[in-house]
């Protein structure tokens, strides 16, 4: 399925200059955020408690921030969830107390600060043993997802094009993680499971344009790997566009109307798709062409037989 009728080959490398210092700016600035503001991590990771309540008119964060504080929980962090009258509120780690306990604590300092009627939806504990492992296993599935895909690609293709497809993810993975850490989003177990998803999504059409590209070496003999490399961009840029926007439709509906629940899962998708397909065109594709990726090295070769010179003789 064409949309794109081009007559002419798109030259994609000639803005790779460009795409290099834009792909080094956000990186460099993801890595400052994350060592300066760090990830905004969930419950999921830190342990703690969170308390859901429901507010019978528009509650008032500051008022509800200053009530916590002036009653020993200075810790607490207040933020509506999902309308003005539903407030979720987290708190650290208290030894010795249940959470029962303190969710009713909680619930009566509500409502004498609030003067309502304040009613419990949720309520949750995580120990912080549980959130260090969660954290520690998070990671390791990310970096065996990228060895994984290391030796997949370079055995399947080339080891240029494995280098490429695993630059390419570390830098998808980057960016939506410094995505986060500047907008102070919370990173939960939803959000991990997204960049997982990202990396998928962002190794298949990485995967996509180096079989073109492999293929075209073999059929195209009187070009360079630059244009070579251009056609197949070219070739496959239909495809990237209606994957990646039919993707797009699914992730905004789930942005806009899947509840706050999934909102960090859809905005890390979301990005994802975009820095993803960025991604496979110029730094999977750019990193390969500068380590040298050439026509020889997809041809496989042709080894002789001993004796086919002589059989070729034979009548």
């Amino acid at each position: 399925m064409q949309i794109l009728h081009l007559k002419e080959t798109v030259n994609f490398m000639s803005y790779r200059k460009i795409a290099m210092v834009f792909s080094a700016i956000l990186m460099i600035a993801s890595v400052i955020s994350l060592a300066t503001n760090k990830l905004n991590f969930g419950l999921d990771f830190t342990g703690g408690t969170l308390i859901e309540v429901g507010f019978e008119q528009p509650a008032d964060l500051k008022k509800i921030r200053q009530v916590m504080t002036d009653n020993g929980f200075a810790d607490a962090k207040v933020q509506f969830y999902g309308s003005s009258r539903d407030v979720v509120i987290r708190l650290g780690i208290r030894e010795d107390v249940k959470a029962e306990m303190l969710g009713n604590e909680i619930l009566a300092l509500l409502e004498s600060g609030s003067g309502q009627k304040v009613d419990m939806r949720r309520i949750e504990y995580v120990g912080a043993s549980v959130g260090d492992e969660l954290a520690e296993q998070g990671g390791l599935a990310m970096l065996t997802a990228l060895i994984c895909i290391l030796m997949y690609v370079a055995f399947r293709f080339e080891w240029r094009f494995a280098v490429g497809s695993v630059v390419a993810l570390f830098h998808d993975v980057l960016l939506t993680l410094g995505l986060f850490s500047i907008l102070n989003l919370e990173f939960d177990l939803t959000v991990l499971a997204a960049i997982l998803a990202v990396i998928g999504y962002s190794l298949n059409d990485t995967i996509v344009v180096s079989d073109r590209i492999r293929e075209n070496f073999r059929k195209i003999r009187n070009s360079n790997s630059e244009e070579v490399i251009n056609i197949s961009l070219t070739q496959t840029l239909s495809r990237t566009i209606i994957t990646s926007f039919t993707t797009l439709i699914v992730l905004a509906a789930l942005f806009f109307r899947g509840g706050e629940l999934i909102h960090g899962f859809a905005t890390a998708l979301l990005f994802g798709v975009f820095v993803g397909t960025y991604s496979s065109i110029y730094v999977a594709s750019l990193v390969a062409l500068g380590l040298g990726i050439s026509r020889e090295d997809l041809i496989p070769e042709v080894i002789e037989k001993e004796g086919a010179d002589q059989e070729a003789m034979m009548p």
